[in-house]
């Protein structure tokens, strides 16, 4: 972890660094931290990947009425963590993706970032990193 914390409440972005978001799979940004990401480039219709400086995760259905299975979260995180690997001059500030608007608990979505702690460019919220720590 070495000080790879993301911090709570992010109001900028430093140069290289990627806002990490969770989405809806409809790409409807109008809440939470995906309504935050609009502002740094995430774009409208688009649930999944890199926008601007933001990169999206899906964790809830079209209708946004649905929380997505950590199963079908799953695919997205993995995406994602290919993703950071392969760029590793940017450093990816994940949000508690899923435990804002989603209703998840970061005991059920961080196992999925678990690779991360290898990754020095990924930085994880801390209840995501006391998670990960006691697996």
């Amino acid at each position: 972890m070495k000080g790879r914390i993301t911090p709570e409440n992010i109001t900028h972005l430093y140069p290289n660094e990627i806002f990490i978001f969770g989405s809806n799979l409809s790409g409807r940004h109008g809440k939470g931290a995906a309504k935050q990401a609009l502002g740094w480039g995430a774009k409208w219709g688009q649930a999944e990947g890199i926008q601007g400086r933001t990169y999206g995760i899906p964790t809830k259905d079209r209708t946004i009425r649905r929380t997505l299975t950590i199963e079908e979260i799953k695919p997205f995180v993995d995406r994602f963590i290919d993703f950071a690997t392969q760029h590793p001059k940017l450093t990816f500030l994940v949000s508690a993706i899923g435990c804002g608007l989603a209703g998840l608990k970061p005991k059920q979505i961080a196992p999925l970032f678990k690779k991360c702690a290898n990754i020095q460019n990924v930085w994880l919220p801390s209840r995501f990193w006391h998670k990960i720590n006691s697996i």
